[in-house]
C-alpha cells in the first residue's frame, strides 16, 4: 500500500498508517519527535496510537542520540513463536487443564519463582549466555543494583497487561506455542532511571517535550544507559526463551504419546535500540512498537486475545528503516476500555478461546485494539504473511 508522507520540522514523517484515523495527542508527538537535532528519519506504523513520550507503533532514527522514553520503559519487550508437530486434532476439547498446566510453570502477573530456573530445566538453552548476562550486571546503575535477587526469579515469567501465553493453530492444523513479554521489573527500573538522569541534563531544557529528554554520544550518561539499555534487551531475549522453555516442557508432558517436536523459535523484540546504517551514515534505531523487518527476516505481529496472530517475512523496505508493526495497536485506552466493555462482552469476543473472562482483564478485549487483519493490510511493502495464527488457550496475568 506504501506510505503518505507529512512535513515535519527536520524530517517528513513517513506514515504506513491512516493519518485520519490516528489521535490528535499521537500526531503531536510524532511532530515533536521531528524537531529534535538528532532526529534523521521518522517511520510511523499502522498500529500507531499515543504513549508515553513517543507514540507506540514508530521508528526513530536519531545520529549519535537516543531518547529513552522514545523506547519505553519495557525494554526489549517483544515475541516468541515456534511450530510444533502437534495438529489441531491432537489437542483435547477441553483445554482448561492445558491452561491450568502452563500457568502453574511459568508465573504470571508479578510473581515469580521460588528460585531461579535452573539449568537442567531449559532444555538446550544457553547457559553460558546465561552465565554471561549475569557476570555483566554488576555494571548496571547502582540505583538498581539491589534488585538482582528479584531478577533472577523474575527470569522466565511473564508480567501482566497485555503479555500472554498462546497455544495456536495456524490455517494447515499445525499447533504454534507464542508469548509476549520484555525484561520485567528490571527492564522498567532501568528505564526509568535513566529516563529522569536525561531530563536533567542541560542540552534538554529546551525541548518542546521534555519526555523527549536524550542521551548523546560521547558523555557518561550515554555510555550507561548503552550498557544497562543492552543489558535489559539481552535480559528480556532470555526471559522468552526460558518461558518458551518452560512451555515446551508443559506440551510434552500433557501430548507425551504424541512425541512432540519443535522447529525453530522465532524471537523479536518490538521495544529497543539497533545500530544500523543507512545511507553511509550509523544510526541508532529506536522502533517503539515496531519489530525488525529485514529482507528474509522472521517477525510476529500478534492481535489480541481473541482475533488471531500472524508470522511474517520481512522485505527489506529501507523507506520504514526495515521496520513493520509491533501488533494490532490499540484504538481505545485501557481506562476507555474498562468504561465501555462487560465481562459479558469479553466472554462473546473470546469465545472459544479458553482463558481469563473476568473484570481483570476487561481492558484486553479485542474490541479495544485494531483490526489486525487492517493493520497487516497496510504494510503489505513491509512484510509478507507466512501464517496466519488463531489462539485456542490464552495466558494472561
Amino acid at each position: 500500500m506504501g506510505y503518505t508522507e507529512l512535513p515535519g520540522a527536520r524530517v517528513p514523517i513517513r506514515m504506513w498508517a491512516d493519518p485520519a484515523g490516528v489521535e490528535d495527542g499521537a500526531m503531536r508527538q510524532l511532530r515533536n519527535v521531528t524537531t529534535l537535532p538528532w532526529v534523521r528519519g521518522l517511520a510511523v506504523m499502522p498500529d500507531v496510537h499515543y504513549g508515553k513520550g513517543a507514540t507506540v507503533g514508530s521508528v526513530i532514527a536519531m545520529e549519535g542520540a537516543v531518547c529513552p522514553a522514545a523506547v519505553g520503559v519495557d525494554i526489549g519487550c517483544g515475541m516468541s513463536a515456534v511450530r510444533t508437530s502437534l495438529t489441531a486434532d491432537d489437542l483435547p476439547d477441553d483445554l482448561s487443564g492445558l491452561r491450568s498446566r502452563i500457568e502453574a510453570a511459568i508465573p504470571v502477573g508479578r510473581a515469580a519463582h521460588d528460585v531461579p530456573v535452573g539449568p537442567a530445566r531449559l532444555h538446550g538453552l544457553s547457559r553460558a549466555g546465561l552465565d554471561e548476562l549475569w557476570a555483566r550486571f554488576d555494571g548496571v546503575a547502582e540505583a538498581v543494583s539491589f534488585r538482582h535477587e528479584r531478577a533472577t526469579k523474575q527470569m522466565g515469567t511473564l508480567g501482566g497487561g497485555n503479555h500472554f501465553i498462546e497455544v495456536c493453530t495456524d490455517t494447515e492444523g499445525a499447533v504454534w506455542l507464542m508469548l509476549h513479554s520484555g525484561s520485567r521489573n528490571i527492564g522498567k527500573e532501568l528505564a526509568e532511571h535513566h529516563i529522569g538522569e536525561a531530563r536533567k541534563l542541560p542540552h534538554n531544557q529546551d525541548l518542546v517535550d521534555r519526555d523527549l529528554a536524550v542521551f548523546v554520544a560521547g558523555t557518561p550518561q550515554m555510555a550507561a544507559y548503552r550498557h544497562d539499555l543492552f543489558w535489559a534487551q539481552e535480559y528480556a531475549a532470555f526471559n522468552r526463551a526460558v518461558m518458551m522453555a518452560l512451555l515446551k516442557d508443559v506440551v510434552r508432558g500433557e501430548f507425551a504419546a504424541a512425541g512432540p517436536r519443535f522447529g525453530e523459535v522465532i524471537s523479536c523484540h518490538h521495544n529497543y535500540v539497533a545500530e544500523e546504517r543507512y545511507d553511509g551514515v550509523d544510526l541508532l534505531v529506536t522502533r517503539k512498537g515496531a519489530i525488525r523487518a529485514g529482507d528474509g527476516e522472521y517477525g510476529i505481529i500478534p492481535g489480541s486475545m481473541g482475533t488471531g496472530s500472524y508470522i511474517v517475512r520481512g522485505l527489506g523496505n529501507a523507506a520504514s528503516f526495515r521496520s513493520a508493526s509491533h501488533g494490532a495497536g490499540r484504538r481505545m485506552s485501557r481506562n476507555a476500555a474498562k468504561r465501555r466493555f462487560t465481562t459479558e462482552d469479553l466472554a462473546a469476543q473470546t469465545r472459544g478461546v479458553e482463558c481469563r473472562k473476568d473484570a481483570g482483564v476487561v481492558d484486553e478485549i479485542p474490541g479495544a485494539y485494531k483490526p489486525i487483519e487492517q493493520v497487516i493490510e497496510r504494510q503489505r511493502d513491509l512484510v509478507e504473511v507466512v501464517a496466519r495464527l488463531k489462539q485456542v488457550v490464552c495466558v494472561k496475568g
